[in-house]
């Protein structure tokens, strides 16, 4: 193996790692976010994660994927779920059973 085709398959290696890395961090507004935010001190907080937070993480029934955030969506016809709510019930409500 050349130099450069060493140099291009640890690019490659580095890069698949990264793109693994960030797929495993949680949803703004899941459980696991909030959990995460209320580590972080709030002066270091985005106007986007204040939101984000206010949001999602102060009442349960709110914050994506807790049980009775799914419960809510159960009840609420499905034409008129978002396509984010579809997605975000599919990923939590249904595959984290």
């Amino acid at each position: 193996m050349t130099p450069i085709q060493k140099r291009s398959a640890l690019g490659a290696i580095l890069l698949s790692a990264g793109l693994l890395l960030t797929g495993c961090a949680d949803k703004p507004g899941s459980a696991g976010w909030c959990e995460t935010q209320k580590a972080i001190p709030k002066g270091d907080w985005t106007g986007d994660d204040r939101k984000s937070y206010a949001k999602h993480c102060l009442l349960d029934a709110t914050t994506i994927g807790s049980e009775k955030w799914c419960e809510n969506l159960d009840e609420k016809p499905k034409q008129d779920w978002t396509t984010g709510e579809v997605a975000e019930y599919g990923e939590y409500c249904v595959i984290k059973q």
